[in-house]
């Protein structure tokens, strides 16, 4: 077993599913984010703002507080009042479920990981994860294993690359914050049904890594074998073209204004990228997570700081 005899024998261990705590992260666009009406413990993200069909910053992410299975009706509620808000969820959005490790501990991290490396295909193809979202929930790789096996760090779950992306899609590293670990695949959805899928196949494949089970790599056998719901997820929804043609402009600057970047913001890394009428914005993250935003030119000799923004 090892690793301490897996934290003294915390893992494994059969759990009801129904039992364990989770968190959801509904993103949405449009509404009344700031005057949203919310249940006890329900925290509205004001800053988590997503993208509208004009290109604006949109919406908001709403958060639940930790609950289990029998407390989903207040997920039909704060849906409802979304919706009557004129809320909706458009491609630019996600569903992120958060899931409670207690009854493991540190113990489930590394069968976390492993399952991640041996799973995390079948659950993309299971939530039909749009191709533009996996800069947001990336793979965990064998490398992470290793590191992990070597420094059992959150640092070591961390993936490397744009800010964006260093939460993989099947992501361990919550459990060292807040004691979870956080499924990412799923596009964004204000429809009940939907949400509800998205989180019961969550919990179930957490709890059968928990219970050290074996599970195809196939969708929808690995759905029949967690007796999960094989349909009815969030729909993948194309991207408008003005979006696309910004991500090519993006991918094409970035590697070009990174050296820039590491001088402007030591250990910084570009978060993203827009053209501004004086240049292009370039929006850069600090270890903490904040953001930095310069406007640069890239005058014939080279690129030209013009200003910082506040």
């Amino acid at each position: 077993m090892n690793l301490k005899e897996r934290k003294k024998n915390m893992w494994p261990k059969k759990v009801n599913w129904k039992e364990l705590r989770f968190g959801v992260e509904i993103e949405f666009i449009g509404g009344n984010p700031e005057n949203c009406a919310l249940l006890p413990g329900w925290v509205m993200a004001l800053d988590e703002k997503q993208i509208d069909e004009t290109g604006a910053a949109s919406g908001s992410e709403l958060q639940s507080p930790p609950i289990q299975w029998e407390d989903k009706e207040q997920i039909r509620e704060m849906l409802s009042r979304l919706q009557a808000q004129g809320a909706s969820a458009n491609w630019s959005c996600g569903l992120h479920v958060h899931i409670g490790l207690e009854h493991w501990g540190e113990a489930v991290i590394l069968p976390l990981i492993e399952a991640a490396l041996l799973y995390q295909q079948t659950l993309q193809a299971l939530f039909n994860t749009s191709r533009h979202r996996l800069i947001f929930c990336p793979p965990v790789t064998g490398e992470m294993h290793q590191r992990f096996l070597l420094n059992q760090d959150p640092e070591a779950l961390r993936h490397r690359g744009r800010p964006q992306s260093h939460r993989c899609g099947i992501n361990a590293a919550p459990w060292f914050d807040i004691g979870t670990v956080e499924i990412r695949y799923a596009n964004g959805s204000l429809n009940y049904d939907q949400v509800l899928n998205t989180i019961e196949l969550c919990l179930r494949f957490v709890a059968a890594v928990g219970e050290d089970r074996k599970l195809s790599s196939d969708p929808q056998e690995m759905a029949i074998e967690l007796g999960a719901p094989h349909e009815g997820y969030p729909v993948s929804v194309p991207i408008p073209q003005w979006f696309r043609e910004r991500t090519w402009l993006e991918e094409a600057l970035i590697p070009v204004i990174t050296p820039l970047a590491a001088e402007l913001v030591e250990n910084g890394e570009i978060h993203h990228l827009l053209p501004v009428p004086d240049g292009i914005l370039v929006a850069i993250e600090k270890s903490d997570g904040t953001l930095s935003q310069y406007v640069l030119q890239p005058p014939s000799t080279g690129w030209q700081l013009v200003r910082q923004l506040l």
